[in-house]
């Protein structure tokens, strides 16, 4: 009957215990948002609560383990998975505390400052340091867990012997990755481009969607992602529709008639512009940039708060323009002239 009840004590103790601990933190963790509104920290470390209980858990388990008097011709065995399950749950725990603290600071800093520029240039900075942490953590738990075994930690001790070669041959094979990880903490500080730009690479136009440590994802306008490496932003050039304002300037061109009224047609220009909702009140012009034979070209150039506005007022002052023309203007669109001769009778 002992043999039965200590690991029935032991291990529904663990679970009650870790389980009452956690909720006791948990519910101080809501106290604690619910007095300062001004921070989401609190509420956010609550996504830690069941790696928190898991690591409760198998630390209370590791620590009473003897007194169950299970396993005992497989002690070690027993003690090497629990470490491994401690790892593994500690290292969720910490990027759980890393996650809410980048979070937190982005969410703030977002909410003090009134340039959004600066709010995505800080934003993009916080999720490549996350992605970097979360990399270090990771890595060192994977590698904390191989050194729990014998065999690997005489592997390990060979491949010191020979660090100097493996080193080249590494530095070598890993040159690319190297270059994109170097490149992205070069994008993150050197505000390149951030989350939420408007960029145009190879001839496509897109928002910046995601940056992490090697590759970068550019949502475009039909919704697809391109998938591009960060490597590509230090070494090649591209546009950046974002940085230093989202206002832009766009063009509309029209390729008219000689006999077109050009004062009447600047005016029209005039009342449509000034009528838009997507027109920023900054400036506007018309202008003939260019003349053939038969047509002249008129460029309308106007200016917009940001690009899907710009291009909204642009695509409704050619309707709107060629809709005025053809109804009071008809002859100042171009077409094919026919030249009539009277005959001699």
């Amino acid at each position: 009957m002992e043999n039965v009840l200590r690991p029935v004590i032991v291990f529904g103790g663990a679970i009650v215990l870790s389980y009452v601990l956690a909720w006791a933190v948990d519910r101080l963790m809501v106290r604690l948002d619910v007095r300062h509104p001004e921070t989401p920290m609190w509420g956010l470390l609550r996504s830690g609560r069941f790696p928190f209980q898991a690591v409760l858990f198998v630390a209370l388990v590791s620590a009473f383990f003897d007194s169950t008097q299970l396993a005992k011709d497989h002690r070690g065995a027993v003690d090497l998975w629990l470490t491994i399950v401690l790892i593994a749950a500690s290292a969720w725990l910490i990027l759980r505390i890393v996650a809410a603290i980048t979070e937190t600071i982005a969410t703030r800093y977002a909410g003090a400052t009134h340039d959004p520029a600066r709010g995505r240039r800080v934003r993009t900075q916080l999720t490549l340091i996350r992605r970097l942490i979360t990399a270090v953590v990771t890595v060192i738990a994977v590698a904390a867990v191989l050194l729990q075994f014998p065999g690997m930690k005489t592997f390990g001790t060979s491949m010191l012997a020979s660090a100097g070669v493996l080193g080249i041959v590494a530095g070598i094979a890993a040159q690319s990755t190297l270059g994109n990880l170097f490149a992205g903490l070069s994008i993150a500080f050197g505000d390149m481009v951030r989350i939420g730009d408007e960029v145009v690479v190879e001839g496509e136009l897109g928002t910046v969607e995601e940056i992490t440590v090697s590759y970068l994802v550019i949502l475009t306008w039909d919704e697809r992602r391109i998938t591009m490496p960060v490597s590509y932003f230090t070494n090649k050039p591209f546009e950046n529709w974002s940085r230093g304002g989202p206002q832009m300037t766009g063009t509309v061109y029209l390729h008219l008639d000689h006999s077109t009224p050009l004062e009447e047609l600047r005016a029209k220009t005039e009342e449509l512009v000034r009528d838009s909702d997507e027109w920023d009140g900054r400036s506007w012009n018309l202008l003939v940039t260019d003349t053939t034979p038969t047509t002249i070209q008129v460029r309308v150039a106007v200016t917009a708060r940001t690009s899907g506005d710009l291009w909204t007022l642009r695509c409704s002052l050619r309707e709107q323009l060629i809709t005025w023309l053809k109804t009071y203007h008809p002859e100042a669109l171009p077409g094919i002239r026919h030249i009539q001769q009277d005959k001699l009778i």
